[in-house]
Protein backbone atom coordinates (compact mmCIF):
# COMPACT_ATOMS: atom_id res chain seq x y z
CA UNK A 1 0.00 0.00 0.00
CA UNK A 2 1.15 3.55 -0.46
CA UNK A 3 1.91 6.38 1.30
CA UNK A 4 -1.22 8.16 0.56
CA UNK A 5 -3.55 5.09 0.89
CA UNK A 6 -1.89 4.12 4.34
CA UNK A 7 -2.64 7.48 5.43
CA UNK A 8 -6.41 7.33 4.42
CA UNK A 9 -7.08 4.16 5.63
CA UNK A 10 -6.79 3.67 9.37
CA UNK A 11 -4.65 0.28 10.19
CA UNK A 12 -6.57 -2.67 10.01
CA UNK A 13 -6.58 -4.62 13.17
CA UNK A 14 -5.61 -8.40 13.52
CA UNK A 15 -8.75 -10.30 15.22
CA UNK A 16 -12.36 -9.19 16.06
CA UNK A 17 -13.70 -6.44 13.54
CA UNK A 18 -13.53 -3.22 14.09
CA UNK A 19 -16.06 -0.85 16.03
CA UNK A 20 -17.03 2.08 13.51
CA UNK A 21 -18.25 3.85 16.39
CA UNK A 22 -15.05 3.93 17.97
CA UNK A 23 -13.58 4.98 14.65
CA UNK A 24 -15.68 7.98 15.29
CA UNK A 25 -15.08 8.38 18.87
CA UNK A 26 -11.59 8.92 17.83
CA UNK A 27 -12.17 11.19 15.47
CA UNK A 28 -14.39 13.27 16.74
CA UNK A 29 -12.84 13.69 20.11
CA UNK A 30 -9.17 14.04 17.83
CA UNK A 31 -11.04 17.04 15.70
CA UNK A 32 -12.71 18.95 19.32
CA UNK A 33 -9.15 18.61 20.54
CA UNK A 34 -7.37 20.03 17.10
CA UNK A 35 -9.94 22.86 17.28
CA UNK A 36 -9.92 23.80 20.85
CA UNK A 37 -5.89 23.78 21.26
CA UNK A 38 -4.28 22.74 17.95
CA UNK A 39 -1.82 19.53 17.41
CA UNK A 40 0.27 20.24 20.31
CA UNK A 41 -3.08 19.51 22.59
CA UNK A 42 -4.40 16.84 20.64
CA UNK A 43 -2.02 14.14 22.12
CA UNK A 44 -2.58 10.65 21.76
CA UNK A 45 -3.07 9.83 25.27
CA UNK A 46 -5.65 12.87 25.64
CA UNK A 47 -7.70 11.93 22.19
CA UNK A 48 -7.85 8.90 23.83
CA UNK A 49 -9.14 10.31 26.97
CA UNK A 50 -11.57 12.10 25.15
CA UNK A 51 -13.04 9.41 23.18
CA UNK A 52 -13.23 6.91 26.07
CA UNK A 53 -11.12 4.51 24.65
CA UNK A 54 -7.42 2.52 25.04
CA UNK A 55 -4.09 4.10 23.30
CA UNK A 56 -4.20 1.39 21.75
CA UNK A 57 -7.10 0.87 20.21
CA UNK A 58 -5.79 4.33 18.51
CA UNK A 59 -2.29 2.97 17.73
CA UNK A 60 -4.00 -0.36 15.78
CA UNK A 61 -6.06 2.12 13.67
CA UNK A 62 -3.73 4.99 12.54
CA UNK A 63 0.13 5.05 12.06
CA UNK A 64 0.72 8.69 13.56
CA UNK A 65 -1.05 11.04 15.34
CA UNK A 66 -0.73 13.26 12.18
CA UNK A 67 -2.67 10.37 9.84
CA UNK A 68 -5.61 10.26 12.77
CA UNK A 69 -5.81 14.15 12.51
CA UNK A 70 -5.86 14.69 8.98
CA UNK A 71 -8.20 12.18 8.24
CA UNK A 72 -10.29 13.70 11.13
CA UNK A 73 -10.46 17.36 9.82
CA UNK A 74 -11.31 15.68 6.08
CA UNK A 75 -14.14 13.50 7.23
CA UNK A 76 -15.62 16.40 9.25
CA UNK A 77 -14.80 18.93 5.99
CA UNK A 78 -16.89 15.73 3.46
CA UNK A 79 -19.80 16.06 6.54
CA UNK A 80 -20.66 19.40 4.95
CA UNK A 81 -21.45 17.59 1.50
CA UNK A 82 -18.79 19.41 -0.46
CA UNK A 83 -16.77 16.19 -1.52
CA UNK A 84 -14.52 15.53 -4.02
CA UNK A 85 -16.86 13.85 -5.70
CA UNK A 86 -19.31 16.20 -5.85
CA UNK A 87 -16.92 18.33 -7.73
CA UNK A 88 -16.51 15.80 -10.50
CA UNK A 89 -20.50 15.47 -10.86
CA UNK A 90 -21.23 18.48 -10.97
CA UNK A 91 -22.12 19.81 -15.02
CA UNK A 92 -20.01 22.92 -15.81
CA UNK A 93 -23.20 25.68 -15.92
CA UNK A 94 -23.82 24.49 -12.34
CA UNK A 95 -19.95 24.86 -11.07
CA UNK A 96 -20.11 28.78 -10.03
CA UNK A 97 -23.41 28.20 -8.67
CA UNK A 98 -21.50 25.23 -6.48
CA UNK A 99 -19.18 27.64 -5.06
CA UNK A 100 -21.58 30.32 -4.03
CA UNK A 101 -23.81 27.55 -2.52
CA UNK A 102 -20.35 26.23 -0.50
CA UNK A 103 -20.39 30.01 1.46
CA UNK A 104 -23.22 28.55 3.91
CA UNK A 105 -20.67 25.86 4.93
CA UNK A 106 -17.44 28.46 4.92
CA UNK A 107 -18.87 31.16 6.95
CA UNK A 108 -19.27 28.59 9.74
CA UNK A 109 -17.64 29.78 12.99
CA UNK A 110 -16.31 25.82 13.11
CA UNK A 111 -15.03 26.08 9.71
CA UNK A 112 -13.00 29.50 10.25
CA UNK A 113 -11.54 28.35 13.45
CA UNK A 114 -10.42 24.78 12.00
CA UNK A 115 -8.77 26.59 9.03
CA UNK A 116 -7.33 28.43 11.40
CA UNK A 117 -5.88 25.59 12.97
CA UNK A 118 -4.39 23.98 10.00
CA UNK A 119 -2.81 26.55 8.60
CA UNK A 120 -1.39 27.73 12.14
CA UNK A 121 -0.32 24.26 13.03
CA UNK A 122 1.79 23.49 9.62
CA UNK A 123 5.41 25.81 10.61
CA UNK A 124 5.93 23.99 13.76
CA UNK A 125 4.15 20.11 12.89
CA UNK A 126 5.25 19.47 9.25
CA UNK A 127 4.47 16.00 9.02
CA UNK A 128 0.76 17.34 9.70
CA UNK A 129 1.22 19.25 6.60
CA UNK A 130 2.79 16.36 4.41
CA UNK A 131 0.08 13.97 5.37
CA UNK A 132 -2.96 16.52 4.48
CA UNK A 133 -1.55 17.87 1.56
CA UNK A 134 -0.59 14.64 -0.04
CA UNK A 135 -3.95 12.41 1.09
CA UNK A 136 -6.56 14.90 0.91
CA UNK A 137 -5.61 18.82 -0.48
CA UNK A 138 -3.82 17.67 -3.35
CA UNK A 139 -6.55 15.14 -4.56
CA UNK A 140 -9.13 17.85 -3.92
CA UNK A 141 -7.13 20.80 -5.90
CA UNK A 142 -7.11 17.58 -8.69
CA UNK A 143 -11.09 17.29 -8.71
CA UNK A 144 -11.21 21.01 -8.62
CA UNK A 145 -9.16 21.78 -11.69
CA UNK A 146 -10.80 18.53 -13.43
CA UNK A 147 -14.08 20.27 -12.93
CA UNK A 148 -12.49 23.76 -13.98
CA UNK A 149 -11.67 22.15 -17.22
CA UNK A 150 -15.54 21.32 -17.82
CA UNK A 151 -16.28 24.42 -17.50
CA UNK A 152 -13.90 25.76 -19.49
CA UNK A 153 -14.57 23.30 -22.57
CA UNK A 154 -18.55 24.30 -21.76
CA UNK A 155 -17.34 27.92 -23.34
CA UNK A 156 -17.75 29.42 -19.94
CA UNK A 157 -13.97 30.24 -19.80
CA UNK A 158 -11.46 31.40 -22.10
CA UNK A 159 -10.14 29.30 -23.58
CA UNK A 160 -6.40 30.16 -23.10
CA UNK A 161 -7.21 30.69 -19.17
CA UNK A 162 -4.45 28.82 -16.92
CA UNK A 163 -6.39 26.19 -14.68
CA UNK A 164 -3.61 25.76 -12.34
CA UNK A 165 -3.23 29.29 -11.53
CA UNK A 166 -6.85 29.80 -11.88
CA UNK A 167 -7.29 27.33 -9.36
CA UNK A 168 -4.48 28.53 -6.96
CA UNK A 169 -6.43 32.34 -7.28
CA UNK A 170 -9.94 30.98 -6.32
CA UNK A 171 -8.61 28.93 -3.01
CA UNK A 172 -6.18 31.53 -1.91
CA UNK A 173 -8.60 33.76 -2.30
CA UNK A 174 -11.74 32.04 -0.21
CA UNK A 175 -8.86 30.94 2.48
CA UNK A 176 -7.78 34.35 2.47
CA UNK A 177 -11.21 35.63 2.69
CA UNK A 178 -11.64 33.02 5.95
CA UNK A 179 -8.90 34.11 7.68
CA UNK A 180 -8.81 37.46 7.34
CA UNK A 181 -12.00 39.32 7.11
CA UNK A 182 -13.47 42.07 8.48
CA UNK A 183 -16.12 42.43 11.35
CA UNK A 184 -19.27 42.52 9.67
CA UNK A 185 -18.18 40.33 6.58
CA UNK A 186 -18.73 37.23 8.18
CA UNK A 187 -22.44 36.79 7.01
CA UNK A 188 -23.32 33.67 4.57
CA UNK A 189 -24.86 36.94 2.04
CA UNK A 190 -21.40 38.66 2.14
CA UNK A 191 -19.57 36.09 1.71
CA UNK A 192 -21.85 35.07 -1.42
CA UNK A 193 -21.56 38.66 -2.69
CA UNK A 194 -17.88 38.17 -2.01
CA UNK A 195 -17.64 34.63 -4.27
CA UNK A 196 -19.66 36.53 -7.18
CA UNK A 197 -17.61 39.26 -7.23
CA UNK A 198 -14.35 36.81 -7.51
CA UNK A 199 -15.67 34.86 -9.69
CA UNK A 200 -16.84 37.28 -12.43
CA UNK A 201 -13.11 39.24 -11.79
CA UNK A 202 -11.52 35.61 -12.78
CA UNK A 203 -13.34 35.45 -16.25
CA UNK A 204 -16.53 33.00 -15.23
CA UNK A 205 -19.48 33.51 -16.61
CA UNK A 206 -22.08 33.43 -13.62
CA UNK A 207 -24.96 32.48 -14.56
CA UNK A 208 -28.52 33.56 -12.10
Amino acid sequence: MDTAAAARNPKTAAGRPRSPLVDQAIMRGALELFIEHGVAGASIERIAKRAGVAKTSIYRRWSSREALLAQAIEDFRNATGFTTDLLDRTPPRDFAKLLIGACEMIARPEIRKLVARLIGSFADHPKLLEVYLETYFLPRRSAFIRALERVRAAGLLAPDVDLETLADMLIGALVYRVLLSLRGEHSVSDLRDHVRRLLHQTGFEVLQ
